[in-house]
């Protein structure tokens, strides 16, 4: 775990980054906070690089929820989700009642919640959306389960008329398996083409063809989780450089995500990465702060830095 001084430049040199963009801040939409016992035992898989993992993945923030989450205010991260993921039936409706309790806590998050392919689903996904969740995450590279599973076709199609927001780990990566990859997302938006999808992690490593869906679809969004960091470039899952142009397009529905806490490396890296790509000021500022706004409903919005 770094230090606590290392955690407090963190902190500065992530303000000092989006004050110099002209924003009012970050709206990060990729965030993890957990019920703690969950929590342990996901940092407890990222320990052991297991199965799902892959590979060594030293986790940079690993503080207790009321630290982590001044050390976003201090950074600036105005806004930001506090996912949780349904690994297996039974366990969607503990978790949502912790995000509820959360959320209820802490104003800056948006209230988020989980759902898993189970009879009880629709249920407790349109309770939910009756009481004003915000944002889901579903994460079937850990869940194992198929997106077109059936007994998700009424949840589908709740969310598709309530235009929630779901954040889907559905690329393969860090480790493929059967239920990953573009397909099963693909049959799902045929059957509900304005399902308001968040690909997370830009669909690493199929970014083509995540990045033609949301071409396809006009709910279908990006996050930019570890997309363009060394971290990932290292792993073989560097983003291509022919595809930019499609991406800077596509720039009124790409939206920051890092996976905070659960990260090997600053936060900082991340905006830089993004700032990097030199798809321009306005593509910059949109995806730190504007299209997340606009999404959820944040009434600040960016303006030009005044010297540059």
């Amino acid at each position: 775990m770094a230090e606590p001084r290392d955690l407090t430049s963190d902190a500065a040199d992530v303000a000092s980054w989006w004050q110099r963009h002209g924003l009012p801040g970050l709206f990060d939409v990729h965030v993890h906070f957990m019920a703690p016992r969950v929590q342990r035992a996901v940092w407890e898989v990222f320990d052991s690089a297991g199965p799902k993992v892959g590979r060594p993945w030293p986790i940079r923030y690993r503080l207790a929820d009321e630290d982590r989450v001044e050390l976003l205010r201090t950074m600036g991260v105005r806004r930001f989700s506090a996912l949780s993921y349904a690994h297996k039936p039974g366990v969607a409706e503990f978790l949502n009642d912790w995000a509820r309790d959360f959320a209820a806590r802490v104003p800056e998050s948006l209230w988020s919640a989980t759902l898993y392919p189970e009879e009880s689903a629709p249920g407790y996904v349109g309770e939910l959306i009756a009481a004003g969740v915000e944002i889901f995450k579903v994460h079937v590279q850990v869940g194992d389960f198929h997106l077109n599973d059936p007994l998700l076709d009424p949840v589908w199609g709740l969310l598709e008329d309530a235009g929630t927001p779901v954040v889907i780990h559905v690329g393969s990566g860090p480790v493929a398996n059967a239920f990953t990859g573009p397909e099963p997302l693909r049959r799902v938006l045929a059957s509900y083409p304005r399902l308001r999808v968040i690909v997370a992690h830009m669909g690493a490593p199929e970014y083509l063809e995540f990045l033609e869906l949301a071409e396809r679809y006009p709910e279908v969004r990006l996050d930019t989780t570890m997309v363009f960091t060394e971290f990932f470039s290292e792993a073989s899952a560097a983003y291509p450089s022919e595809l930019l142009p499609r991406l800077h397009d596509l720039g009124d529905r790409v939206l920051l995500g890092t996976d905070f806490p659960t990260i090997p490396y600053p936060y900082l890296h991340q905006l830089e990465a993004l700032e990097g790509l030199d798809l321009g000021e306005q593509w910059l500022r949109s995806v730190c702060w504007d299209n997340g706004a606009k999404l959820f409903g944040e009434t600040r919005s960016a303006t030009p830095p005044r010297d540059r």
